[in-house]
């Protein structure tokens, strides 16, 4: 077979009419050139020698900014993006200070050991060109137990992640001294993942980090990178409790890339409803693998990944072989990501279907081609994806392919949107009771509080004397005490609200059951339950028995023409108001609620067509949620004038724009804010919209809308505005059979609830 190479294809894409129709808007990206600048006279020699044996003869501007600043003892946080040699900006540093000083250590932290194990290949190969003795060491939960003696004795960089500061490093600081006594860098690479609750969680391990390096008499200097965000600089200070210098300028160059947004055809004109888009990344995807060109195609869940992968293996199996096309995604097992990670690397493997996991930076080498199903919910995001294809300057193709749902219909008949508006903003908050009092026990277990004492800052009296009284903690002559057996650091999970995740058993072979992968509680509630199929590789298996109290899934390999999706009912209870604004008709309010959350039916979705062809009961216990959220109330006096079908239909189509929309402007993931509307709330039998932060005690995305729904409805509005339908579709308030034009409906709420005076 004729193999086209990447400009035939993209020839085929302007000039064939079937991509001409559906490919809406095509940027061109130019090359950029790189700004070069001499190695600093003070680098050591030997480090510039290693990177002259390595084709480096000088370094990005930003590089050696970053070099610059440190060596004047200033933390520092660069932002460029993805693939422009960030690494050196911390590397470099470290280097020259063990170079000065054999005894100086350094803590690197990465979000997932992916990127640990790929950094340390990186640095290791620059101390091999440099033949110093520097030793280089993991340290997570993968690292053999007579290596970690040898990690914490002569360690020079302790590479690991926050979960293992968290529950293993820290707790056991004795056993740290010499490294924690000669601290003087800790690197938090990727700073955007640390937003949220996982963000609010790290920033206090930091606290816990910086109270125990001042123990041992040393205080460190900060690195961090980050991809493009609005608010690098905040949020590195909010995370490290330290004032940053902000490295913002690129100096690296950039291949050229063609950036295009693909819209499904419309399959059913009355209703707006568009071809599905995995279909069309299918065929897209096959289109640049069956001609050998390596390709990424990200999608935003586990299940979606799972059926494109097993999509394109069926698709391409005969033309390019089965193994060549992989999945990439959390609950994969770290040696089965390793391989995927080589192959990838070596060219092995030409195709990769990949979560968000692979968002980050680990090397896994000449991409030309990065396919995103859907707009991945943040700009941010979306540049970080795109970041995977033309890595090493040669010509790439990124191709976001749309749902058919209002907000990815928004961005792709909007391009400047897109293209011209500033990556959103991170937020955590660290401060959030029930996160800062798991790490206050934490913090007392490592070493115990002294009177007067700050966490970082923060006054702790109050909540030290709460531990107190709860016989937690034990207070004694000016000072806390942690007074209990248990170690508190393994019941705190620092990624979900869960404390424990369910782990995925395979009995296919009885005498041989193996551990496939794991899933956290919340997830499990839907994807794991008794009968649901759980893709893994590709691979389909059923799941025979969810055992809920001992965490854990038996599932078992088949072969079936069909998925499962599971409904989460939901009930919401307000507990406390604490904000309140008045508007003609309306209230918005934020407070206190109480959140009950049952999985209660799954139905079988057909692989091929996507049709239900049947469904089930689902029998688990219901989870309780005591969480902050904000609310939109609508007098009974609207309901009367506009028909109650008519106003619940509209309810609905508003909550689900806010469902799209709000995740945006918060900037965390659709699954941590959630939106839910009731015709009759419970606390005032009044038709409410709720938005919640899925977070024990709020981390403070629903006060962000509350703060900002102003702007949160205009972007809103004029995703209603711009779209086709005229009743309303799925690509706008998300119904496909709106009651009496509940399209304009949820315009005329917008207009009440932007009318807004303080009550």
């Amino acid at each position: 077979m004729f193999k086209k190479n990447l400009d035939q294809l993209l020839h085929e894409f302007r000039t064939n009419d079937r991509y001409k129709e559906a490919i809406v808007h095509w940027r061109e990206l130019e090359a950029v050139e790189a700004k070069s600048v001499d190695f600093p006279l003070d680098l050591d020699i030997r480090i510039q020698q290693a990177l002259r044996r390595r084709g480096i003869g000088s370094l990005y501007s930003h590089q050696y900014e970053s070099f610059k600043i440190t060596q004047k003892q200033e933390n520092v946080v660069a932002v460029t993006p993805t693939a422009s040699g960030k690494t050196l900006c911390y590397n470099l540093p470290v280097l020259q200070e063990i170079s000065v000083n054999a005894e100086s250590r350094a803590l690197y932290l990465f979000p997932t050991k992916a990127l640990a194990q790929d950094q340390k290949s990186e640095i290791n190969e620059i101390i091999e060109e440099m033949g110093m003795d520097v030793k280089c060491f993991t340290n997570d939960g993968d690292t053999a137990p007579n290596i970690r003696q040898a990690v914490r004795k002569a360690g020079h960089v302790v590479i690991t992640n926050p979960d293992m500061l968290h529950s293993a490093i820290l707790p056991h600081h004795t056993k740290w001294v010499a490294f924690f006594e000669n601290l003087k860098y800790i690197i938090i690479d990727e700073l955007h993942t640390y937003r949220g609750v996982f963000g609010s969680h790290v920033a206090n391990v930091i606290r816990r980090l910086k109270r125990i390096a001042r123990y041992y008499g040393s205080n460190p200097t900060f690195i961090c990178t980050s991809a493009t965000i609005a608010n690098p600089k905040e949020l590195a200070e909010e995370l490290t409790g330290e004032s940053m210098r902000l490295i913002d300028k690129n100096g690296a160059p950039r291949g050229k890339k063609h950036f295009l947004f693909y819209n499904p055809p419309i399959v059913n004109k009355p209703l707006n409803i568009r071809k599905s888009t995995t279909v069309e990344v299918n065929e897209l995807a096959k289109t640049f693998l069956e001609n050998q060109i390596q390709t990424i195609v990200f999608a935003r869940s586990r299940v979606r990944v799972e059926i494109i992968l097993s999509h394109l293996q069926s698709l391409t199996k005969k033309q390019i072989g089965p193994k060549t096309i992989q999945g990439y995604r959390g609950g994969y097992l770290p040696k089965q990501r390793r391989e995927i990670e080589r192959g990838l690397r070596s060219g092995e493997i030409i195709g990769v279907v990949s979560t968000n996991a692979l968002e980050l930076g680990v090397d896994i080498g000449q991409l030309q081609v990065c396919i995103m199903t859907g707009y991945p919910g943040s700009i941010a995001s979306a540049w970080q994806q795109a970041g995977r294809a033309g890595r090493r300057q040669n010509e790439s193709v990124i191709v976001m392919v749309a749902n058919s749902t209002p907000l990815d219909q928004y961005i792709v008949s909007n391009p400047d949107y897109f293209f011209d508006r500033n990556p959103e903003s991170a937020r955590i908050n660290p401060n959030n009771l029930i996160i800062l009092v798991d790490h206050l026990k934490c913090a007392a277990y490592e070493l115990p509080f002294k009177k007067d004492e700050t966490f970082d800052g923060v006054d702790i009296e109050d909540i030290l004397e709460f531990l107190t009284d709860e016989q937690v903690l034990h207070h004694r002559a000016d000072k806390w005490y942690w007074m209990n057996d248990a170690f508190p650091a393994h019941g705190i999970s620092l990624r979900s609200a869960s404390q424990e995740n369910v782990v995925i058993i395979d009995q296919s072979d009885v005498a041989n059951p193996t551990v496939i992968g794991e899933m956290d509680r919340f997830s499990a509630m839907t994807l794991l339950h008794d009968e649901a199929i759980y893709l893994h590789q590709g691979v389909q298996f059923q799941v025979e028995y969810l055992d809920w109290d001992e965490k854990k899934a038996f599932v078992r390999e088949v072969a079936v023409e069909y998925f499962t999706d599971a409904n989460l009912a939901v009930q919401l209870r307000v507990l406390e108001e604490d904000q309140s604004t008045n508007v003609s008709k309306a209230t918005i309010n934020y407070g206190d609620v109480m959140v009950n959350a049952k999985a209660t039916i799954f139905k079988k979705i057909k692989l091929s067509t996507f049709e239900n062809i049947g469904s089930g009961p689902i029998h688990l216990p219901e989870e309780e949620l005591h969480t902050n959220a904000m609310w939109i109330q609508f007098s009974e006096e609207l309901v009367k004038k506009f028909g109650e079908k008519r106003f619940e239909s509209a309810l609905t189509g508003l909550a689900q724009l806010l469902q799209q929309v709000a995740p945006v402007y918060v900037m965390c993931d659709q699954h941590d804010l959630h939106a839910v509307p009731q015709m009759k709330a419970e606390h005032t039998e009044l038709p409410t919209i709720f938005l919640y932060d899925r977070y024990p005690g709020g981390i403070g995305l629903a006060k962000d809308v509350y703060r900002n729904l102003s702007v949160i409805l205009n972007q809103v509005n004029n995703l209603v505005t711009t779209c086709t339908c005229e009743l309303g579709c799925p690509a706008c308030i998300g119904s496909e059979n709106s009651e009496g034009n509940a399209k304009a409906l949820v315009r005329r709420f917008i207009d009440l609830l932007l009318n807004t005076k303080e009550g």
